[in-house]
């Protein structure tokens, strides 16, 4: 790669390259999620613009009502990203300081309060199958649904605290099996503790015994 240099130069940064490897700290590669320092509230392309229109004022009303119930969160900046508004904060906030920002947004855009969603800690998204369930039901001839699926869930304790971040999608395992795969889109949280809570649990769905996979 570098024919005018002398051998011993080069021999020289060989030396220092493989002193660095060696003494190179190792770190785990993951992927950084969202900040536990937001608080996002969904609501319509609309609201958010509107809100923004004066959100310097907003979050020095905010703060004004953080500090009424003597919390020591403080809102940093508020941006918007598609329908939600995010709200930056000093920390992670806990419920009371949730319910006191969701009290003043709402008061703020009263005329639509109805269609601005409960402000919640920013989440991850975890993937996950569910095998071992029958693609057309025994007893109506039917296919199983993203509906059913739905029912499904909401019926068995082991899913009380998770919340579908998008339709289940059913599919068969094989064309000619009758069987699928029901693949989940859940919120988790920042730790991916919600998702290890079910992970390789089982559950009956008719006579079948159901798992679910990471």
């Amino acid at each position: 790669m570098f024919p005018n240099h002398q051998d011993h130069k080069i021999k020289q940064v060989q030396n220092i390259i493989n002193n660095v490897k060696k003494h190179k700290p190792r770190f785990n590669m993951t992927t950084k999620g969202p900040s536990c320092k937001q608080v996002i509230i969904l609501m319509s392309v609309e609201n958010a613009k509107y809100f923004m229109r004066e959100s310097d004022m907003y979050v020095i009303n905010i703060n004004r009502a953080l500090k009424g119930i003597k919390s020591n969160i403080m809102a940093d900046f508020v941006r918007s990203d598609s329908k939600e508004i995010i709200i930056s904060t000093n920390n992670v906030t806990c419920l009371s300081n949730l319910q006191e920002i969701k009290k003043y947004v709402k008061n703020t855009l009263c005329a639509v309060a109805d269609q601005i969603e409960t402000p919640r800690l920013s989440q991850s998204k975890s993937y996950l199958k569910i095998i071992s369930i029958s693609f057309v039901s025994k007893y109506t001839n039917s296919q199983l649904t993203s509906d059913n699926v739905k029912k499904i869930l909401k019926a068995n304790h082991i899913f009380n605290d998770i919340v579908l971040a998008s339709k289940p999608r059913v599919i068969k395992v094989l064309p000619k099996s009758d069987m699928s795969i029901v693949w989940i889109d859940i919120w988790n949280t920042q730790n991916g503790s919600k998702a290890k809570t079910i992970i390789n649990r089982r559950f009956n769905v008719r006579i079948f015994i159901a798992t679910v996979r990471g």
